[in-house]
């Protein structure tokens, strides 16, 4: 099997890659991830994740790597990590009652003969009215504030939700596993 390297330095994306058992390593991408003029959250995550896998690339000959990138849509405005307690504030206020779409970009690419596949897997969260002491509350018990959407599904962000709608929860991590194990398939690397 051709060794596989994870193209992030997610802690939270390399305990969704554990769940397969498959030998890999991590490496961080260094690219610059600001989207540009007019690009839309579809093609931002897309061709980030792209970009990630192909930085990567050149320091694994004979690899193939996983890249991935998310971002939250509202309205129709990205929201990204919010690095302070403000501004995961400002997101939680804004997310209160609205459906906010999670889309997560997924590259294989396969140094060996320079093929990639790529997709957008979106995910959907349908959250609950939050007060403002809801909020303060779960900023203070989880600091989200390197989380896209100010929240982690896997802990307590549970709580902020009314419905999740979508192909595979993994998603909303950050890394699709479902769609994974189908482009690792098609390169003949299985997880079972």
């Amino acid at each position: 099997m051709q060794p596989l390297v994870l193209a992030s330095s997610s802690p939270y994306r390399r305990i969704l890659l554990d769940k397969l058992q498959l030998p890999y390593s991590c490496h961080s991408p260094d690219i610059d991830e600001s989207p540009y003029t007019d690009e839309s959250a579809t093609q931002l995550v897309m061709r980030l994740a792209a970009e990630k896998a192909r930085a990567v690339a050149v320091q694994h000959p004979g690899s193939v790597i996983i890249g991935s990138d998310q971002v939250a849509v509202l309205n129709n405005l990205i929201l990204g990590k919010p690095g302070t307690k403000e501004n995961a504030r400002k997101q939680l206020q804004q997310a209160s009652g609205q459906r906010v779409t999670f889309l997560t970009g997924l590259c294989t690419l396969d140094t060996l003969n320079n093929h990639a596949q790529t997709e957008v897997i979106p995910f959907y969260v349908h959250f609950r009215e939050l007060t403002a002491q809801m909020i303060e509350n779960y900023i203070d018990k989880e600091s989200p504030l390197d989380c896209a959407g100010s929240f982690k599904s896997e802990g307590l962000g549970i709580a902020l939700f009314e419905k999740l709608e979508g192909e595979d929860p993994n998603a909303l991590v950050g890394l699709p596993l479902i769609r994974l194990i189908s482009m690792l398939n098609n390169i003949n690397i299985n997880a079972i």
